[in-house]
């Protein structure tokens, strides 16, 4: 535990003291996001590379106190190697989606070569790392998967992920803050399997996420851009895989009993039924998926009159009230679990788009 909490503070104090010099650096060099479009919430110029001091936080953090010496507190070598593997290959990766991230925050970059930059990332954590979902367990009658299809799904759930994750970065604190209790409720699950290497992973990220709110929620002086919702969600994609994948053996036995992968889409839920929800309504308006847009759930809580705290703190709560969803329904078939939550999660996240509009 105590390695998990010094990668928090670590990549916490990095954040929290190096944001400053980063947004006088960013306004000098006018690196900010104008109030040019009608989409925008914003009112003034904000700086939007605040994706470089998380990326650089929460590497530096994890590479500082990376458990070489004892990767797990059952000491198991083996896992050793595959978490160290599976390191090298996530630190390719992210310094892909960074180097990608920062170019759009800065002069853009065109949607088809993001996508090929997925892709890339895709193959190189699912094929190259190994890192890939291989049993639904029973989710629609599947259980082991054919090494083809757990690629396929795998790569899959990557780019839902970090599409979704960037998707839903539109108003001060949301992103970062979903980010946080994703990494949160991962990371104390990777502890309670004594998963150290997973729970640092998790940890370094929770403490540059916390670190990046200071900055981040509202009023916001620094945004993330596509260079931290892509780093961020590469990351949890990561985590939620190794989640589903993870053995359970060491968990209380309250938390051996509950489908792990409808319970990593409960964490994920608000991101996903968002990005779902989104691409439905712009595949049927015409428009490329990609295109932006006012149709997002807290496009739908501003117009209500909620103010941005107001809004992302509603928007948290509906995430905690769907994962004890997911707890309520754990001694159900899983498929039916699937149905419900999937269900329940539509309805609870939908259910601002049921209050009538002052001006209606």
């Amino acid at each position: 535990m105590g390695i998990v909490i010094i990668g928090f503070i670590t990549s916490f104090v990095i954040v929290l003291f190096a944001t400053p010099s980063l947004i006088k650096v960013a306004k000098l060099k006018h690196l900010v996001d104008e109030p040019t479009e009608e989409r925008k919430l914003h009112s003034h110029s904000i700086p939007t590379i605040g994706g470089i001091i998380i990326f650089a936080a929460t590497i530096f953090s994890y590479s500082l106190w990376f458990p070489t010496g004892s990767l797990s507190l059952n000491e198991n070598s083996s896992e050793l190697v595959q978490s160290f593997n599976q390191f090298k290959y996530l630190v390719a990766s992210l310094l892909i989606l960074f180097f990608v991230g920062v170019k759009d925050d800065i002069i853009g970059t065109a949607p088809i070569k993001k996508l090929g930059a997925h892709f890339a990332v895709g193959f190189i954590l699912v094929v190259m790392g190994g890192i890939k979902i291989t049993n639904m367990q029973g989710i629609f009658g599947f259980h082991e998967l054919a090494d083809w299809a757990a690629i396929l799904l795998s790569i899959f759930v990557y780019i839902i992920i970090v599409n979704g994750l960037n998707l839903i970065d539109g108003i001060d604190g949301l992103a970062a803050g979903i980010g946080l209790i994703s990494a949160l409720l991962f990371g104390v699950w990777f502890f309670l399997t004594k998963d150290v290497s997973l729970a640092l992973l998790s940890g370094c990220l929770v403490g540059a996420l916390l670190g990046f709110l200071v900055f981040n929620f509202s009023p916001a002086r620094l945004f993330m851009g596509d260079s931290g919702s892509m780093i961020i969600g590469a990351i949890i994609s990561v985590l939620a895989i190794r989640f589903i994948e993870h053995d359970t053996a060491n968990l209380p036995s309250f938390l051996q009993d509950l489908h792990v992968p409808l319970l990593a889409m409960s964490i994920l839920s608000y991101p996903l039924v968002d990005t779902m929800r989104v691409f439905f309504i712009r595949a049927v308006q015409g428009n490329s998926p990609f295109s932006a847009d006012k149709n997002h759930i807290h496009h739908r809580l501003i117009r209500l009159g909620y103010s941005h705290r107001r809004t992302v703190i509603t928007l948290y709560a509906l995430n905690f009230l769907v994962v004890t969803v997911m707890f309520l329904l754990k001694n159900l078939n899983p498929t039916l679990s699937f149905v419900l939550l999937f269900i329940a999660s539509f309805a609870i996240y939908l259910s601002p788009f049921l209050i009538k509009l002052k001006d209606q």
